[in-house]
């Protein structure tokens, strides 16, 4: 049909994911020949079909794991599909991962240019758009500077500036709001209203029920490989959040071996400028010289970080340390990550490691009355 911009049919995707890590050639070629069976094979989607019509701005929502990044890839062409097709009508740009093809021991203006030579601009259209892409990022004081010295959100918010330039039939957007803090994600708010202005097909995933709500056309849900709402955009919100009310992702705490980490919430919610309480917790029979957290977005992006031999800080307790985190940081979701160790410097050695902990949601501050 003309009026098509992504046709997905029947689209199936599985992934091996090998047991055990194979570090040489030698190792390699005994697993391939010893009869044994080194992986398990994971199906992330399971006969998925819906189709897109040009100008739509449809979300794709679901719980993590449920397959919804993978969508994104196969509809980008990163990845190719087990069984099904999936076809799209256009020149498609997907920012999934901002700033792939960053430079960090080259400047900011340097990787402008760089980055935009990725995105298929020539070197006289970047110097056209070089002043608007700074001005939009807020970075003009930084761009001779290298980029390794620039914070996270500086880079992401670089990497944003230039990937909107890309003029597309079809736009696939991975959380992309949770770039930046609140003022620069009012930014990124202004480029959505611009997309539904111009009647661009905007593919949006997206852990913020009220961006689907406010923006999105048709959505659909994803859980466990399968599609299990569609349509209306309010509709799939509510069913959404039922979803989360109903499943486990409400615990807080997180294991792995004798870590874990508990955030000490109900609802996983957090205004924006509050306290979360993150414990790390573990055996009393491990001897542990070091504790450390980290706070990511959802995209990846270093956000917070502590951990007691940089702060000086002495583990009184013989099985649990308290951290209280300062969310002054944009709307959107993060994750924890954590870590305990013994000994120092080039004897440390790790005694537990979580790297995808609890999930959490950090929300606009309520105005007081309400």
């Amino acid at each position: 049909m003309d009026d098509l911009a992504i046709s997905v049919n029947g689209v199936s995707k599985a992934f091996k994911l090998p047991h055990e890590k194979q570090s040489s050639v030698k190792g390699l070629f005994i697993g391939l020949f010893s009869g044994s069976k080194t992986f398990e094979r994971q199906q992330v989607l399971n006969d998925v079909s819906f189709q897109i019509k040009k100008g739509e701005f449809f979300g794709i929502v679901g719980k993590n794991g449920s397959g919804k990044s993978t969508l994104l890839k196969l509809i980008s062409g990163i990845y190719t599909p087990n069984k099904g097709a999936i076809h799209v009508t256009g020149k498609l740009t997907p920012f999934i991962e901002l700033g792939v093809g960053f430079n960090p021991e080259l400047t900011g203006k340097d990787n402008v240019f760089l980055n935009g030579a990725l995105l298929g601009f020539s070197r006289k259209e970047v110097e056209r758009m070089y002043d608007e892409i700074v001005g939009f990022a807020e970075l003009e004081q930084f761009m001779d500077q290298k980029l390794k010295n620039y914070s996270s959100g500086m880079q992401v918010r670089l990497a944003f500036s230039i990937a909107i330039q890309v003029n597309s039939d079809v736009l696939v957007l991975d959380e992309v709001l949770a770039v930046g803090d609140e003022a620069f994600q009012k930014k990124c708010v202004r480029v959505f209203d611009d997309y539904k202005r111009n009647n661009k097909t905007v593919v949006l995933v997206t852990h913020d029920m009220e961006t689907v709500k406010k923006y999105c056309s048709r959505a659909i849900l994803l859980d466990k490989g399968h599609i299990i709402s569609e349509g209306n955009p309010t509709k799939v919100a509510e069913k959404y959040s039922q979803l989360n009310e109903n499943s486990n992702l409400v615990e807080t705490k997180e294991y792995s071996g004798d870590l874990k980490i508990d955030i000490h919430s109900k609802d996983h919610k957090y205004e924006s400028g509050k306290q979360m309480k993150v414990e790390l917790s573990w055996p009393e029979s491990l001897d542990v010289d070091n504790a450390g957290l980290a706070i990511y977005s959802s995209l990846g992006v270093y956000v917070f970080g502590a951990n007691t031999t940089i702060d000086k800080v002495k583990i009184s307790n013989k099985n649990h340390i308290m951290y209280n985190v300062d969310l002054d940081i944009g709307t959107g979701e993060y994750f924890v990550m954590a870590g305990i160790s013994k000994g120092k410097g080039i004897d440390e050695e790790s005694l537990g490691r979580i790297t995808d902990g609890p999930r959490f949601m950090v929300i606009e501050k309520v105005p007081k009355g309400e």
